[in-house]
């Protein structure tokens, strides 16, 4: 009996940890790293700030992971998918475990952030802090969640591209950075290639749920147009960086993952094969983010 309890603890944490998608965990962290890297090639780098921010990032998409399961749970919309199992949809957990859990990881993100506020003094950033919170819930969550409307792309590439990239920049730097930006612009379309990847996966499901994707109002060919470009324009941003902070060439070294991303799609026949695109391109990310951190960071010990 013991080990019947035990064995069903290890499959209800597995079904947490599954419900936390941890394969999208590299979209947070990447523009942090970039952030990190912009900080420290102005000789700004500040660890505990650092920490904090990559801190904000992470709670904040592992909630609105779980913000995302249950709000598509109770609508119904996951009864059509075709992906990993979800805590609500697949009634492994009850719904309202999910959204506190959303809620729990969200007062994470809201400490951390305020913690970074305490400490540099930029009380304003804490609007821009619930911003980034209640656009999380109202994604999929609410009478009218905007990620139904197509906006979901445009969400995640102000939130996990420019705002996470140039934010943690801003609190350690103390103004705005253009290396920061150009690498948030780089981020953000990384994060909204994973989306549209996602949503051209659950493209036929979506349509049945009545859920508007981007990619269902502007159709499968089209969709996947867009997340071409949205995976290879990183590297349009990429190119002059070299001239300038010559370590950030390793970036390219994200290429290996994105070629064989884009291949896959435009040839997939299943539902597989795009989660392997997934997970490609948010892995791509992350090297991307990496390398192109460690090169901004690195040219003062260049010179």
């Amino acid at each position: 009996m013991a080990k019947n309890k035990s064995s069903k603890n290890k499959s209800s944490v597995k079904l947490w940890i599954a419900g936390a998608r941890l394969r999208t965990l590299p979209l947070a962290i990447a523009p942090v790293l970039i952030g990190w890297g912009a900080a420290a090639s102005v000789q700004s780098f500040k660890l505990d700030l650092a920490l904090l921010a990559l801190a904000v990032a992470l709670f904040l998409q592992i909630g609105v992971n779980y913000a995302n399961d249950y709000s598509d749970g109770i609508r119904g919309t996951d009864e059509f998918r075709v992906g990993p199992l979800r805590l609500t949809g697949s009634k492994s957990v009850r719904p309202e475990l999910v959204k506190y859990a959303a809620f729990a990881f969200f007062g994470l993100a809201a400490l951390a952030g305020l913690a970074i506020v305490v400490i540099t003094g930029f009380w304003w950033l804490l609007a821009i802090g619930a911003a980034a919170i209640v656009a999380a819930w109202f994604y999929t969550g609410g009478k009218n969640p905007y990620g139904y409307a197509g906006l979901g792309e445009l969400a995640v590439f102000v939130f996990f591209g420019l705002v996470a990239t140039m934010g943690t920049a801003f609190i350690q730097i103390g103004a705005l950075d253009a290396n920061s930006h150009f690498g948030g612009v780089a981020m953000g379309l990384f994060a909204a290639a994973v989306l549209m990847i996602n949503n051209i996966r659950d493209i036929d499901q979506d349509v049945l749920a009545g859920k508007r994707t981007l990619a269902v109002k502007v159709g499968k060919r089209w969709a996947k147009i867009i997340f071409f470009a949205m995976l290879w324009l990183p590297f349009v941003i990429l190119l002059p960086f070299p001239f300038l902070y010559p370590a950030t060439f390793f970036a390219w070294l994200a290429v290996l993952l994105v070629l064989p991303a884009t291949l896959i799609a435009a040839t997939a026949k299943t539902a597989r094969e795009l989660i392997l695109v997934l997970k490609l391109t948010s892995f791509a990310a992350l090297i991307f983010g990496a390398f192109f951190g460690y090169g901004l960071a690195v040219v003062n010990f260049a010179l």
